[in-house]
């Protein structure tokens, strides 16, 4: 009968074991799913990062240019649609 009631502990014991196993294995698991969803994340706002610091490097590229006499003339030309005192517009008929 002694023998009867070791092997019966025995089998509680692995049973426990297995639950904790399996329990630890789970959180491992979902711990990893969250860390991977946090990554791609952080990859995301990293490359929008990088995105507007070109935009803000153009930017800053741009109002340097503000100060440049011919650049203002090209502007006020070409995308304002401006001309001197004087001078007769081009309007093209391809619009």
């Amino acid at each position: 009968m002694e023998r009867k009631k070791n092997t019966l502990c025995f089998n509680w014991f692995v049973a426990a074991l297995l639950v904790i196993t399996v329990y630890f294995s789970y959180t491992f698991i979902e711990q990893q799913i969250h860390l991977n969803a946090l990554n791609r994340d952080y990859e995301a706002a990293q490359a929008r990062l990088e995105a507007a610091r070109l935009r803000n490097a153009e930017l800053k590229e741009q109002r340097a240019g503000l100060e440049d006499p011919t650049y203002i003339e090209k502007v006020a030309r070409e995308d304002l649609g401006m001309t001197r005192q004087g001078e007769m517009p081009y309007i093209s008929a391809r619009r």
